[in-house]
């Protein structure tokens, strides 16, 4: 089985793009319902809490994209101040020595402490794979990691890759570790921009507007406590304002076809002459497209959980390549499609 912790939907998807599934350990309850709705196998709980033994000698990958908001550049930043204590639990729990508790005790931002939960189930599970992703900051934490699984006798390599290297239509770091006990681990090589590859995409053709321009800033800041990337911020309003008075080959605006509310400003901006003008964030629908996630996934939960999830993901894309890196799985499932 491949194990998830920090499951949330976003490696899942890929997973079930190359034929494989997952247990998925999650916290948060619309991400649970998000996971159900899509058929996948959820156990919702404390991933730091959960027991490793119900799957020792039975895990064949384990996946983990721990919360990031403390190592991210917005916010306070906590968890960089952090990081030494971080280290020192992964190193402890490498020998099977669990100072969590106290090291977590210690740090300034309380979610930092579950950057090292991973380590506690690589030494209990051993799995034959590994995926591993965070915001690039975290990559010494990776590289920790990587030298750790050296000495088990793991082959494994970490790295800060772009999505929009693999297919996606923004621009996202992430940094990523794969391992392997079975075969050479190497980071997967990108399958766009290349010579020789396909373009990047758009991410007005992500949207449908027959506009393109190079990928989009990433559409990301923020995050939450359950875990994975971060929930869109200003990057994807900016990106859609910077096409506004665009027009087609007809000089029609590439806008006309959606349905654009207004917000009226406020009491110090109509002051000051503004006038209403386009409310220019994107639907749920418009993000999880930008995250690479299939038009038919239903994102359960209010309207601020179901941004959280999508902006919490892993673009699917980016998790394919990966976990084919780390799994030793062949070509795409686009390329065995297009084969046939």
């Amino acid at each position: 089985m491949i194990v998830h912790g920090f499951a949330g939907i976003g490696w899942t998807e890929a997973l079930a793009g190359l034929g494989l599934s997952d247990i998925g350990l999650e916290l948060d309850t619309a991400a649970c319902q998000t996971r159900h709705g899509a058929r996948h196998a959820t156990i919702q709980c404390d991933v730091t809490q959960y027991p490793t033994w119900p799957f020792k000698g039975r895990t064949t990958g384990k996946i983990d994209s721990p919360p990031c908001p403390g190592f991210n550049k917005s916010g306070k930043k906590l968890g960089l101040l952090d990081l030494p204590l971080v280290h020192q639990a992964i190193e402890d729990l490498s020998r099977g020595k669990d100072t969590r508790s106290a090291i977590g005790a210690a740090c300034r931002d309380e979610r930092s402490i579950l950057t090292a939960e991973p380590m506690r189930w690589h030494y209990d599970l051993m799995p034959e794979w590994i995926c591993m992703e965070q915001v690039p900051s975290v990559l010494p934490v990776w590289q920790q990691y990587a030298e750790i699984l050296h000495r088990w006798g793991y082959s494994a390599q970490a790295g800060v890759l772009d999505a929009a290297d693999y297919g996606l239509g923004q621009n996202r770091r992430r940094a990523v570790l794969v391992a392997s006990r079975a075969r050479e681990a190497l980071l997967p090589a990108p399958t766009h921009g290349g010579l020789g590859q396909p373009a990047h995409v758009a991410m007005a053709d992500i949207m449908g507007w027959g506009y393109t321009r190079r990928p989009a800033p990433s559409v990301t800041g923020g995050g939450t406590y359950t875990g994975g990337a971060e929930p869109f911020g200003n990057g994807t309003r900016q990106a859609m304002a910077n096409t506004i008075g665009t027009v087609d080959e007809h000089g029609r605006p590439l806008w006309r076809d959606r349905n654009i509310p207004l917000r009226e400003p406020t009491a110090k901006e109509r002051a000051a002459g503004k006038k209403p003008r386009p409310n220019l964030r994107p639907t749920v629908a418009e993000c999880a497209a930008l995250q690479g996630f299939r038009p038919d996934l239903v994102f359960h939960g209010r309207a601020g959980e179901q941004y959280l999830a999508v902006g919490n993901a892993v673009p699917p894309p980016l998790a394919d390549a990966v976990i084919r890196a780390a799994a030793g799985i062949g070509q795409r499932v686009a390329d065995l499609a297009e084969a046939a």
